[in-house]
């Protein structure tokens, strides 16, 4: 799986906006929204904020497990 496909699920999954995710990496909105759009790639300091955030994996975020604790 594609890690811009869980970046979307996680967010809508949590009820979130892609505001409030750009909020907690301190980007805008529309930097974020690039994340999920691969139209930019997420740099690994993001991906750290956001396993924390989410309370999973970076292999899961990743796409290399669906063990979201792993």
């Amino acid at each position: 799986m594609d890690y811009t496909k869980r970046l979307y699920d996680l967010r809508t999954d949590n009820d979130l906006k892609q505001e409030d995710v750009a909020k907690v990496l301190k980007i805008s909105t529309q930097a974020y929204g690039m994340y999920e759009n691969k139209k930019r790639s997420l740099p690994i300091e993001s991906l750290v904020i956001l396993c924390r955030f989410y309370g999973v994996s970076s292999d899961y975020i990743l796409g290399l497990s669906d063990d979201k604790t792993k």
